[in-house]
């Protein structure tokens, strides 16, 4: 579309995120499992609390009544394939001080969280009479004990107060699961509570990465408890080898090819540290997915992540990237990306500039300086590290048409994205895909594009019915490339009808792939320059009702076109992939801090066969983003140095 076309519809998406004030809650999580053999669903456990205090009056009844009710409503519209429990505790006893001790281990799990049992479920919740002690810590520990041992978990606790039968504290409870390293986020809603109640509710959360949420009443719970649970189902699943950067260069870890998992604070600079031998190409990226958040001001939802290197002893070598995002309490996930290629230039002595020139260690940087309301002081960080060998034969010439997007014939399959990089649903040729998200979902496929390969394709967003205007969300589609750099992105208004994206082309395509695209004169065709996983990602923003309950139908139409070539032929060969990929956990390796290793000598003049290459990155917890302001432009181009 043309920039003029494009600014204006980003700028009506901007002033449609004003005035929704969208918002939802969601959990940042990581796993080990590869991308085929994880969930797509995360287990997930509700916790209702079941206390004598839950008898008190409510516009539904009473306030056990609304927790019903708003259990009902999540149940009703749930994915078939989500594996959801129930643990409710304060049924078997009554409240008086006699009845504590047998009240404080009164937690009974009463459903496990295996395939979804609607009618399973339902039933057990008729069943819930409340009348006993509110033990939220023993309750964390048992509903934590019923999940799965590994992989992405959530819990869901809903609390009309604080725990009245410590110990064990809750708090502590959540942060000894935390250190455990279990891969578990939890989740809190406070039903009228105190302020008492809404902090230690809210510690809990915080410990765990998860996020807090007041529900004055029944309906106000009603409404909240389905959208929260609903986005624990589907989450970014941070993952990849434990790392840890430094605050200085110096003593930064080394990261061979590989994906690692880090945390980030806010505000915070971090370093990390790869050896890049000379002619080589490097690959650096971070990720951070935001937790979903309610009632977050527009003017107080933007983060950036920034991205320097640095050559030998330090020396910054000028070369920047900056990535921001708005709306980011819709959990969407902010990449920040680098194809990095000093090691490709001549070293021509030992002045300061030649310290960024040629085989040897380099810097990576990442920092989390701006900072939107209500997220956690730190959060995981995704880092992707890829090393190409330099290239004896880089292939056919870059070409700027855009691959032709053909209308799909034929059946339509069945695809369930995923809700993160890592487990991205495969879309495995040209045809039409189906999915439902629903409102606070950001989901993820990927192509497989190899050398000569392109794709073009586009998002339907089916009809519901809802047009009042509190049901307005934000949907968006975004490209990117197996170093999860954004290739392009398209925004509008979802208002309950039929609407496509992109909005004003009849596709978002890329070139057909080609290792000399990274000097194309076209500077947006220089991120299509790697064969591998090219991304889709799907946005369906929260409503200002804040009704997460109404999923919505998607059909993406896909064309993968082009003959696939030889690609480039390279200097000497990466035995464990250009990213870690042939590594038998998929994953890279780290060292302490010290001298330079054999992967930063001159490359050997051995000369390999043609090969895909398959990109790792450091993921923070988001998505690629783009830069918004609230009067100016919802997206704008990220800046490089």
């Amino acid at each position: 579309m043309s920039t003029v076309t494009k600014r204006l519809t980003e700028l009506t998406a901007a002033i449609a995120i004003v005035l929704t004030s969208l918002s939802v809650a969601a959990l940042p999580a990581h796993a080990d499992e590869s991308p085929e053999q994880a969930p797509q669903y995360a287990p997930t456990m509700l916790i209702l609390d079941a206390s004598g205090s839950m008898q008190r009056p409510d516009p539904a009844g009473t306030m056990m009544d609304a927790a019903k009710n708003a259990v009902r409503t999540f149940v009703g519209s749930a994915p078939a394939e989500s594996k959801v429990g129930l643990t409710v505790y304060g049924t078997s006893t009554g409240n008086a001080e006699t009845d504590k001790p047998a009240g404080c281990r009164d937690v009974q799990v009463l459903h496990k969280p295996d395939t979804l049992d609607k009618a399973a479920l339902t039933s057990a919740v008729d069943g819930i009479k409340a009348s006993g002690w509110t033990p939220m810590g023993t309750a964390l520990r048992e509903a934590a004990a019923t999940l799965p041992k590994s992989g992405p978990r959530s819990i869901v606790l809903v609390s009309d107060g604080d725990d009245t039968c410590s110990p064990p504290d809750p708090c502590e409870v959540a942060r000894e699961l935390k250190q455990q390293g279990l891969d578990l986020v939890m989740h809190a809603i406070g039903f009228a509570v105190d302020a008492k109640a809404r902090a230690q509710l809210t510690c809990m959360a915080q410990a765990t990465g998860g996020t807090y949420t007041d529900a004055a009443d029944g309906p106000a719970l009603e409404r909240t408890l389905p959208r929260v649970t609903s986005a624990a189902l589907r989450n970014y699943k941070a993952a990849g080898a434990p790392i840890t950067g430094t605050a200085t260069y110096n003593t930064a870890p080394v990261a061979t090819p590989g994906q690692y998992l880090d945390t980030i604070g806010q505000k915070e600079k971090r370093y990390w540290s790869v050896d890049v031998p000379a002619g080589a190409t490097a690959y650096f990226s971070g990720t951070v997915s935001f937790p979903r958040l309610p009632n977050i001001s527009s003017t107080d939802d933007i983060n950036t992540l920034r991205m320097h290197v640095y050559g030998r002893d330090g020396r910054d070598c000028n070369v920047s990237e900056s990535e921001m995002t708005t709306s980011s309490s819709d959990g969407v996930a902010l990449t920040v990306a680098r194809a990095f290629d000093g090691a490709t230039k001549e070293r021509k002595g030992d002045t300061s500039a030649d310290k960024c020139r040629g085989g040897g260690r380099y810097y990576f940087a990442l920092t989390w300086d701006h900072v939107s309301t209500g997220v956690p002081e730190r959060l995981p960080i995704e880092l992707l590290v890829g090393i190409e060998p330099a290239a004896t034969d880089p292939g056919p010439v870059a070409v700027r048409p855009a691959s032709t997007f053909i209308e799909p014939t034929g059946a339509r399959t069945a695809a369930t994205g995923g809700g993160s990089f890592n487990v991205a649903a495969e879309l495995p040729a040209s045809g039409t895909y189906t999915d439902t998200v629903r409102p606070g979902e950001f989901v993820f496929y990927r192509v497989r594009l190899n050398w000569g390969q392109g794709l073009a394709y586009r998002v339907h967003f089916g009809a519901t019915g809802n047009h009042q205007s509190e049901n307005f969300s934000n949907i968006t589609t975004t490209l990117y490339s197996p170093i999860r750099e954004r290739i392009d992105n398209d925004t509008m208004v979802y208002t309950g009808s039929d609407q496509v994206l992109p909005s004003n082309d009849p596709a978002m395509a890329t070139v057909p792939i080609r290792y000399n695209n990274r000097n194309a004169d076209d500077h947006d065709i220089r991120t299509q320059a790697v064969a591998g996983w090219y991304y889709i990602a799907v946005k369906l923003g929260s409503t200002s009702a804040d009704r997460g309950s109404t999923p919505v139908p998607i059909r993406l139409d896909l064309t993968v076109s082009g003959a696939q070539e030889g690609g480039p032929k390279y200097s000497t060969s990466a035995t464990d992939g250009v990213f870690g990929e042939n590594t038998p956990a998929g994953g890279g390796k780290s060292t302490g801090a010290g001298t330079p290793g054999a992967a930063a000598s001159a490359a050997g003049a051995t000369e390999s066969k043609s090969s895909a290459l398959i990109v790792v990155s450091i993921v923070g917890g988001a998505g690629i983003g783009v830069l918004g302001a609230i009067g100016g432009w919802l997206f704008a181009r990220r800046r490089r140095g």
